[in-house]
């Protein structure tokens, strides 16, 4: 990250581009890092190096941008070190900048040890976590349908597919226009793969249907044309990487004979994403508009779920984004799809939280709520939802409706703009919310629908609470 001279490290180059990067004068760089405007100048003049409690300051205000910048092994295990260690394990250790610099500079197998230890604690946790929610919603053994097998799959994959992804953004970049119309895309589907595409009146509510040996991909007239544009690219993706798609889905270790087709089939809606929303450009102008999804939507012709959803994608190595949870709920509070980069992890079984907002973003479309929660575990998220309906294109069909929740840890309000209406700075504002009532071991709560698996209860029939019980 830095220029080295002996065992000062100066800086000013990288901070002159963090600081245009982020879109900040002298003044406001300073401000936010706690420096004065005048040794701001000296660093990036390389007048002075930058100190261990300088670098950290930045790594706490920048934690994406700076980490971005580090390619030496010795930053990249100050990056896993520093990340470990906002664990609420380690709440309280107060480990100086110093020492921590010291740690990596010294005793640098000991610090890749204890990141990879720490990834093992999460990843035990996660499993914990799936067959405590398992046990408690009565579902035995490992029996997850195949579409549960291929969500699963993309979970532990990071919801990152890196050559697809890659492979996806190429093409985008020859096609070069931003946003992909939809005589573009049908003029790919037709040159490269010799498939015309028609917009046809359906009353079965019909999509999408293809037909190989005609070589003809028919959508449906109802559909909004960020759907109509979405399936062409998820065509011209399916034909484009089918090579890609296959070896991928041919590697996955699924149970189901099932679940490889609907791999293939997510695989593509993933590269389809990555198409219309390629990484860099979609990465950065997220940045830029502070992750305005609806200016996100306008400037790369996607709907409101597709951009919160590849804004969930953007982890790949070396020029990550900022970490999202996203997910969306139906009207009965399934979590019909989900993904976490974040520590929080959702309920595979039985339904979320009633406390989290998306739930009352079903009941209310086209309207963004906004909440500061915090898990049992003391972390605390910024979230966003918003009620969404699909119009179904005949009185006869009833229009989906569902909502879709995007968020981050609080850390990174300063990037979301939906944290802006939130007082993030109190600790007291936040929504205290759990997993699920089965998982969550709160002992008051208002909303609780059942008590925590394995926890006894007392009941008091002279006395009564919300819940006719309390918790031993």
């Amino acid at each position: 990250m830095a220029r080295r001279a002996g065992t000062r490290l100066f800086a000013g180059h990288e901070l002159k581009q963090l600081r245009q990067k982020v879109g900040l004068g002298q003044a406001a760089m300073a401000a936010r890092v706690g420096l004065s405007v005048s040794y701001l100048s000296q660093l990036e003049n390389d007048d002075r190096p930058i100190t261990p409690a300088v670098n950290e300051a930045f790594a706490t205000a920048f934690p994406i941008d700076w980490a971005n910048n580090a390619a030496e092994d010795s930053d990249r295990r100050l990056a896993g070190v520093r990340e470990a260690l906002a664990d609420p394990l380690f709440a309280g250790a107060g480990v100086e900048p110093q020492a921590l610099h010291r740690l990596i500079e010294q005793q640098p197998l000991f610090a890749d040890q204890f990141i990879r230890l720490h990834d093992a604690k999460r990843r035990a946790e996660e499993r914990l976590q799936l067959n405590d929610d398992r046990f408690a919603s009565g579902v035995p053994g490992d029996d997850r349908l195949p579409w549960e097998e291929v969500r699963d799959w993309f979970h532990e994959a990071g919801n990152y597919v890196d050559n697809i992804d890659r492979a996806a953004e190429a093409l985008a970049n020859e096609f070069d226009a931003e946003p992909l119309p939809e005589a573009l895309l049908a003029h790919a589907l037709k040159k490269r793969h010799g498939v015309d595409t028609v917009i046809a009146a359906d009353d079965g509510g019909m999509l999408r249907r293809f037909d190989r040996a005609r070589g003809l991909l028919t959508i449906g007239s109802a559909q909004p044309p960020e759907t109509r544009r979405f399936t062409m690219a998820h065509q011209l993706a399916q034909l484009e990487f089918r090579w890609q798609i296959a070896a991928v889905a041919a590697q996955a270790r699924l149970r189901a004979d099932e679940a490889h087709p609907l791999l293939s089939v997510g695989l593509a809606n993933y590269a389809a994403g990555a198409l219309l929303m390629p990484y860099g450009r979609f990465r950065e102008t997220a940045r830029t508009l502070r992750h305005d999804i609806d200016r996100l939507c306008q400037r790369f012709g996607v709907s409101f779920e597709q951009a919160c959803h590849r804004l969930s994608t953007l982890q790949r190595p070396g020029e990550r984004g900022i970490p999202f949870f996203f997910c969306r709920v139906d009207m009965a509070g399934n979590i019909t799809k989900r993904h976490s980069a974040t520590r929080l992890q959702f309920a595979r079984f039985g339904g979320a939280c009633p406390l989290w907002i998306v739930h009352e973003a079903v009941a209310i479309p086209d309207r963004i709520l906004v909440q500061l929660a915090e898990m049992p575990d003391g972390v605390r998220y910024v979230s966003m939802a918003k009620g969404l309906v699909k119009p179904s294109g005949s009185f006869t069909r009833a229009p989906r409706r569902f909502a879709v929740a995007l968020g981050c840890e609080v850390e990174h309000a300063r990037d979301f703009i939906y944290a802006d209406a939130l007082d993030v700075a109190n600790l007291g504002a936040a929504t205290p919310i759990g997993i699920s009532c089965r998982l969550c071991p709160r002992p008051h709560c208002d909303q609780r629908a059942f008590p925590p698996a394995g926890q006894p209860i007392t009941v008091d029939a002279d006395n009564r609470d919300v819940v006719p019980y309390r918790l031993a």
